[in-house]
């Protein structure tokens, strides 16, 4: 029997010890080159050079300390450029390659600057080439950052037909490790001609250290137009409604940053008159050939207040808000209209007679009356035309720290603790200052598609759980509060929506002043307009921990077998079994260690 029981700890100490030698022996042999900048203990970020031969398989793993994260950017990949992307690239993974998740592929095929982030303990980076001659270089850097940190004015989204934006503390020099990545969204038949007024950043002829890269899409993998630095003022032109805009700087030599204006070309024709209507403003466009055709041209053209001037471009443009331009607005008992009209200012023929139209055309944005939102807890010899379009009022719902509600949660998913007080708003973005928001119905979900179960909070402007309270009336600004909770037998994970109501708060009659509405109220008139918004997930503090599986159910481990025989013979047996299990795999462990003899793990200091 203690034969038996040494035979078996024996066996069970061999595997990792081949296991751990081979891993040893492969590393000797890897041919990788690395030239790593300075390894200090304590450091927060890092910057080297790759260089690389032909038939090199390296891979760097990267340790985070806790409470951060891992920013890995590769700003100059120089492999070969007719090499396939399955025999040479870069594969980022969050772990190691064996058992982590793959983040993305890189290599010479792709138009863009390959930027990762994890916020898992290790972040590993394979590189591997094929068997093409000639030189590679890979320049890499990685910080680490606390994710709960922002730095002011780092991106954003612009949806304006036009705008401007600079670098964070322009014209001061720029923060450093920082990445700020600006999307700029137009109307659909439109496309975006963007423009540096100034660029000052660091020299470099690759332009590695701080940079702006330039996308022509909506996101930083739709194309790169250009990767710029030094001192530069480039214009750039996208294809389409959609162009993205990221500032990325290392941990030196800050400079001013950048200045940036666009505008917006409508690209599409038009035979006559086109209307669009915004949460903020009116849109008309207007051929000058149809001008043409009345013998008219743009200095001929007014609204209701003649100091609006047009935008002439290709066409005739009026961008007017939907507060001012003479703007006139009507409010119905479930709708909001606004309304403008262009008039084309002639001279008479004589003080008595005219033998020119005198034309108009009427402008109506008519305000959907519904819309929603999803973010992480849209007489006939004197009027030639009348547009009416329908427009969307732009609703957000955001979670906020304190109920001061000055600093908004940017992180999502949101991690919270059971009974924690959280704080909502739901925001309209609309320059009329005569609208109020009411929170009509506020629920929660366990999933994103709100199917069953859903829990009340607030319905019909009533609070239906003990722990909600709900704030006065704020403008722009319906705010409630409630302790978090979690759905039983399902994940962690809670999701809310709210309808909202947004009146005239000059109308005392309407349904954002009736307040709560019990069943007596059933009779209060209507809503004027009515938006859906939409946050989530959020999830308790245990579950980032655990992983994704920690809102599953629990499944019990059998239960020991008890008064189970287990003789000398039985022991024996296991043991026998045990040993040719543990041969078998050290055999199989040699042989793969092998094949994979040409691996190098360099270890950088987190």
């Amino acid at each position: 029997m203690e034969v038996a029981r040494r035979l078996l700890s024996l066996a069970l100490l061999m595997a990792p010890c081949l296991a751990e030698w081979n891993s040893t022996e492969a590393e000797g042999r890897s041919s990788c080159r690395a030239s790593l900048g300075g390894s200090n203990a304590g450091e927060t970020h890092k910057t080297f050079i790759v260089n690389l031969n032909s038939d090199e398989n390296c891979i760097w793993t990267i340790d985070k300390p806790e409470n951060k994260s891992i920013r890995l950017v590769f700003s100059h990949v120089q492999l070969d450029p007719d090499g396939s992307c399955e025999n040479e690239n870069i594969k980022v993974f969050d772990g190691l390659p064996a058992n982590g998740y793959l983040l993305g592929t890189v290599c010479s095929k792709h138009d863009y600057v390959p930027v990762f982030e994890s916020s898992a303990d290790t972040l590993t980076f394979q590189i591997v080439t094929d068997s093409t001659t000639l030189p590679r270089t890979v320049f890499v850097s990685y910080y680490f950052f606390s994710p709960d940190t922002s730095i002011p004015d780092c991106g954003g989204y612009l949806d304006a037909l036009e705008g401007s934006f600079t670098s964070p503390n322009y014209p001061k020099p720029h923060p450093e490790l920082a990445y700020c990545v600006w999307h700029i969204q137009v109307e659909k038949g439109y496309k975006i001609k963007l423009t540096f007024k100034d660029i000052f950043l660091e020299v470099d002829d690759n332009c590695r250290f701080d940079f702006v890269a330039v996308y022509d899409g909506s996101s930083t993998s739709s194309g790169l137009i250009e990767q710029v630095c030094g001192r530069r003022k480039p214009t750039f032109e996208s294809s389409s409604d959609s162009l993205t805009v990221v500032l990325s700087t290392d941990y030196a030599n800050s400079y001013w940053g950048f200045s940036a204006s666009y505008t917006s070309i409508y690209t599409e024709n038009v035979n006559t008159t086109s209307l669009t209507c915004s949460s903020d403003k009116m849109r008309v466009i207007i051929n000058k050939s149809y001008l043409a055709s009345f013998n008219y041209n743009e200095n001929n053209l007014q609204l209701n207040d003649p100091t609006c001037r047009p935008r002439v471009s290709n066409v005739v443009e009026f961008s007017s808000p939907l507060d001012g331009c003479g703007m006139i607005k009507q409010v119905e008992d479930h709708s909001i209209t606004y309304t403008n009209v262009i008039s084309f200012t002639v001279s008479p023929t004589s003080e008595i007679i005219t033998r020119q139209k005198h034309l108009q055309i009427i402008v109506k944005c008519e305000m959907e009356n519904n819309s929603t939102v999803e973010i992480m807890y849209i007489t006939e010899d004197d009027v030639i035309q009348s547009q009416v379009t329908l427009g969307k009022y732009n609703t957000s719902m955001a979670l906020f720290e304190s109920s001061s509600f000055e600093r908004p949660v940017l992180e999502s998913p949101y991690y919270v603790d059971l009974n924690q007080t959280l704080y909502v708003q739901v925001s309209l973005h609309a320059p009329d200052p005569n609208l109020v928001v009411f929170l009509d119905t506020c629920r929660a979900s366990s999933t994103s598609d709100f199917g069953s179960p859903t829990y009340d909070l607030i319905k019909s402007g009533c609070s239906r759980d003990d722990t909600c309270e709900l704030y006065p009336l704020s403008r722009h600004h319906g705010r409630f509060q409630f302790r978090a909770f979690k759905f039983l037998r399902s994940l962690n994970s809670v999701y809310l929506q709210c309808k909202v109501l947004i009146c005239d708060s000059g109308d005392e009659q309407s349904r954002c002043h009736q307040g709560c509405a019990g069943r007596r109220k059933r009779e209060v008139s209507s809503y004027t307009w009515k938006a859906d918004s939409v946050i989530g997930p959020i999830r308790l503090k245990r579950d980032r921990s655990a992983g994704g599986d920690s809102g599953r159910p629990h499944q019990p481990q059998a239960e020991e077998t008890r008064n189970q025989p287990f003789d000398s013979l039985h022991l024996v047996s296991f043991t026998v079994l045990a040993l040719n299990v543990v041969v078998v795999a050290a055999v199989v462990v040699r042989h793969f260690l092998n094949q994979r003899a040409d691996y190098k793990y360099h270890k950088l200091p987190g």
